[in-house]
C-alpha cells in the first residue's frame, strides 16, 4: 500500500483545478450544471494529500448515462457508484494531473456534504489551521492505514457539517453510505 502523504497547501492545486475543468467542461457543459473543485486541495492554506477532487454536477440523474458516455469520450472510466448511492466514480485518464472526478445529480446529499465542508473552511481559517494539523498527524500515526486516517477525520468533519447545518437524518444517511463496503 501507498504510504499517506499530506502535503502543505500548494497554490498549483487550484491551477490544476483549472486544467482539468478546461478538458472536461467542453465535454459536458451541456448535460451538467458545474465542475467544482471540492476536498482538501480546494481549501486555501490547507494541508492535503495532493490529489485534486472534483465533482460534476448535473440536474438530474437522467442526465447520468450521458455524462459518463461524455467522460468516456475524453478517456474517463466509470467506476460505478462504489457503495454510495447516486455518487458516479471515474478512473482517471493518463495525461491528466492525479485527481478524483465523482459526478453527482445537483440534489445528492453527498454533493451538499462535499461542499459544505468547503466552503465552511474557505470561511473559517482557524478551522483551516486546526483541520490541517490534525490531518498531517494522522498521516504520521497511520503511514499506511487509510482506514485509521479516515476515522481519525471523521469527528472533526461531523462538526463542520453540524456547524454548516446538517439534520440527524443528513448525518445519519452520510454514515450509512460511508459504511458500505466499496
Amino acid at each position: 500500500m501507498q504510504p499517506i502523504i499530506v502535503s502543505a497547501h500548494d497554490p498549483g492545486w487550484s491551477q490544476a483545478f483549472e486544467q482539468l475543468r478546461a478538458r472536461v467542461w467542453p465535454v459536458v457543459s451541456d448535460v451538467a450544471l458545474a465542475l467544482e473543485h471540492v476536498g482538501s486541495t480546494s481549501v486555501p492554506g490547507l494541508a492535503a494529500k495532493p490529489v485534486i477532487d472534483a465533482d460534476l454536477v448535473v440536474r438530474s440523474a437522467a442526465d447520468m448515462p450521458v455524462a459518463i458516455e461524455r467522460l468516456a469520450t475524453l478517456g474517463y472510466v466509470h467506476l460505478g457508484d462504489l457503495g454510495i448511492e447516486g455518487r458516479e466514480a471515474f478512473e482517471s485518464p493518463a495525461g491528466f494531473a492525479e485527481h478524483h472526478l465523482y459526478a453527482c445529480p445537483r440534489d445528492n446529499l453527498g454533493l451538499a456534504n462535499h461542499l459544505a465542508v468547503r466552503d465552511y473552511l474557505r470561511s473559517h481559517p482557524d478551522a483551516v489551521r486546526e483541520y490541517g494539523e490534525l490531518k498531517l498527524r494522522l498521516a504520521r500515526e497511520f503511514p499506511h492505514d487509510i482506514d485509521g486516517y479516515i476515522a481519525g477525520k471523521t469527528g472533526f468533519l461531523i462538526g463542520i457539517l453540524v456547524a454548516a447545518g446538517f439534520t440527524c437524518e443528513q448525518l445519519d444517511a452520510i454514515d450509512r453510505a460511508n459504511q458500505k463496503p466499496s
